[in-house]
C-alpha cells in the first residue's frame, strides 16, 4: 500500500488555552524584609476597615477558587511562622495579611498543548464499542511555566471524538508529608549521581532501613556538626536533601474533578516546569495495572527526565531517573515489560532514537541506537511522539522529525514484537505535518504529540500545533502498518 493511501481526517475537536482558567499560588515578595515591610503596612490598617476590605477580597475572588478564605488563612500562618507576629490578631486581620501574599496564576495564558492519551481507570458505563479516555496537557502560563493538567473525554461506537467541558476551579495536590524513603534505593541513586562517599555511607547508617525528609535533614545537620564537615561535605548535604526533595508524593480529593486537578512543579528539579508528560498505561506481571509517565523537569538551568506514576490519578509519586541513559528528552515506557525487562524508547544525543532496557524502572543503563534520520523531512533530529502502542504486527511508535525551517512532522516505524531493537517498518513520509492553518502559534510550523492509543481498528492521535493548542486526528491503523517500507 502506498503512502498516498492513508487517509487521516482531522476532527472538529479542539482544545485551545482559557486564560480564565487560574490557579491560587503563593505570592513571593521577596526577603523577609519586605514580608515585614507589607505585614507592618497592614498591621496599620484601623481595626474599623479591616473587616470591609477583607469582604471585598472575599467577595471579588471567593468564586474563582474553593475555599479561598481557608487559602488566606494557610498563607497568615506560613508568614507568622517566618515573622512571630503578635498572637492576638483577630482573624479578619489574619485573612487580610494572608490575602497580601497569594495571586493567581493564569495556568494555560500562552498554551494548552503536547497531549498524551490513555485509557480511563473507570469504564463504567461507557456505551459497548467506546471508551473512556484521560487525556493529558502541558499548560504553559506567565514566564513560560509549565504544568500538567488533565481532561477526560469519550470516543464513541461511531468514531465520534468528546471531550467534556473544564471544571472553573483549580487546585494542586496536596504534598503527602513525612513521605518514607528506602533506604537501598536511595543510596544507589546517590551512587549513580556520584555522590557515594563517607559523608552519605555514615547518614545513611543512621537512618536504618526507611526514613522520612525530616529524619534524613536531622542526621545530616548531625553529621555536619562533626568537626571540620561543614566545609568538606557541605555540597554533598544539600544534594542529599535536594534528591530527596525531588522524590515525593501528593494526593488530589475525590470529590476534585479531574480537569480541577494540576500537577504544577513542585521540586528543586521543577522549579521552571514539568513538561510533556508521556503517559502509559503498564501492566504489570499480576496482571495489575498503574500508569506511568516520563516527563521533562527544568530547573532553569539544567533539563531532567523524571518520572510520576499513578493508579487513579488521586495519588501521584514523583520519582528521580538515574543511570547513563536517563538524559535528554523524550523517554517513553513501553506498556508492558519485554522478555523480563522495563523497555523504553529514548534520544540520547539530540539526533537519534535509542531503546533501553533495565531491571527496575529508576534506572537505565546502555543505550541501543535503532533509528537515525533518514528522509528529508528529518534531516535535522527525530524524537519518539509517546510510548510505543502494541499491534498485533509489531510496536507502533509515533515519530516526530524535524526538517527545513525547523518544520515538526509526526512520522510512524515499527519495532518487532518479541525483538523490539529490530526496526520492521518505518513511514518514509509524514502522518501529519502543519496544515497552513495550523502554523501559526507560539512556536511556528510544528505538529506534536505525546502519546496516541488504538482503538477499535482506529489509530487515535492527539496532536498539539504551533506549541498553542491542541486537536485530534483519526486514521485506520491497517493503513499505516500497509503504508511501511
Amino acid at each position: 500500500m502506498s503512502f498516498e493511501s492513508i487517509h487521516i481526517t482531522r476532527t472538529a475537536t479542539a482544545l485551545c488555552p482559557d486564560q480564565s482558567r487560574v490557579l491560587l499560588r503563593p505570592f513571593n515578595t521577596g526577603d523577609s524584609r519586605r514580608i515585614e515591610m507589607i505585614v507592618t503596612r497592614v498591621l496599620a490598617i484601623p481595626e474599623s476597615r479591616v473587616c470591609p476590605l477583607v469582604n471585598e477580597v472575599l467577595t471579588e475572588f471567593s468564586g474563582r477558587h474553593p475555599d479561598i478564605a481557608g487559602a488566606f488563612l494557610e498563607r497568615f500562618e506560613q508568614i507568622d511562622k517566618l515573622l512571630s507576629l503578635d498572637g492576638n490578631l483577630s482573624a479578619p486581620r489574619k485573612l487580610l495579611i494572608g490575602s497580601y501574599f497569594d495571586s493567581e496564576f493564569s495556568l494555560e495564558s500562552a498554551a494548552l498543548f503536547n497531549p498524551s492519551i490513555v485509557p480511563h481507570p473507570d469504564q463504567s458505563e461507557v456505551p459497548s464499542g467506546g471508551l473512556r479516555f484521560i487525556l493529558s496537557l502541558r499548560a504553559t502560563g506567565e514566564g513560560h511555566l509549565s504544568s500538567i493538567t488533565f481532561r477526560t473525554g469519550m470516543i464513541y461506537p461511531d468514531g465520534r471524538i468528546e471531550v467534556m467541558s473544564a471544571s472553573g476551579c483549580l487546585s494542586e495536590a496536596r504534598q503527602i508529608p513525612n513521605t518514607v524513603y528506602e533506604s537501598g534505593l536511595f543510596e544507589r541513586k546517590l551512587q549513580e549521581l556520584g555522590l557515594a562517599n563517607e559523608f552519605t555511607r555514615r547518614t545513611i547508617g543512621l537512618l536504618g532501613q526507611s526514613f522520612t525528609l525530616v529524619q534524613l535533614r536531622c542526621c545530616v545537620e548531625e553529621e555536619l556538626l562533626r568537626p571540620c564537615e561543614r566545609d568538606g561535605y557541605g555540597d554533598t548535604a544539600e544534594a542529599m536533601v535536594r534528591l530527596a526533595e525531588s522524590n515525593y508524593e501528593v494526593q488530589f480529593q475525590p470529590e476534585q474533578e479531574l480537569s480541577e486537578r494540576i500537577i504544577f512543579p513542585a521540586s528543586p528539579s521543577q522549579r521552571n516546569g514539568i513538561e510533556d508528560a508521556r503517559f502509559v498505561c503498564f501492566q504489570n506481571d499480576d496482571g495489575t495495572s498503574v500508569y506511568y509517565a516520563t516527563f521533562t523537569a527544568y530547573d532553569g538551568r539544567v533539563v531532567m527526565p523524571e518520572l510520576m506514576e499513578t493508579s487513579d490519578f488521586l495519588h501521584f509519586r514523583f520519582i528521580t531517573l538515574n543511570g547513563p541513559a536517563a538524559q535528554n528528552k523524550g523517554m517513553a515506557i513501553f506498556p508492558r515489560k519485554v522478555n523480563g525487562l522495563y523497555a523504553m524508547i529514548s534520544r540520547q544525543d539530540n539526533e537519534n532514537l535509542y531503546l533501553v532496557f533495565s531491571d527496575n524502572v529508576h534506572f537505565w543503563y546502555e543505550p541501543r541506537l535503532i533509528l537515525a534520520p533518514t528522509f528529508p523531512w528529518e534531516m535535522v533530529q527525530i524524537g519518539n511522539c509517546g510510548s510505543p502502542i502494541e499491534t498485533d504486527a509489531g510496536w507502533l511508535v509515533l515519530s516526530h522529525g524535524v526538517g527545513p525551517m525547523r518544520q515538526y512532522s509526526i512520522g510512524a516505524f515499527l519495532l518487532d514484537k518479541d525483538d523490539p531493537a529490530k526496526v520492521i517498518g518505518r513511514l518514509a513520509e509524514p502522518l501529519l505535518r502543519p496544515t497552513e492553518y495550523e502554523r501559526h502559534g507560539y512556536v511556528p510550523n510544528v505538529v506534536y504529540t505525546c502519546g496516541a492509543l488504538v482503538h477499535a481498528g482506529q489509530l487515535i492521535i492527539p496532536y498539539a500545533y504551533a506549541d498553542h493548542a491542541t486537536r485530534f486526528a483519526t486514521v485506520a491503523l491497517d493503513e499505516v502498518l500497509g503504508a511501511m517500507c
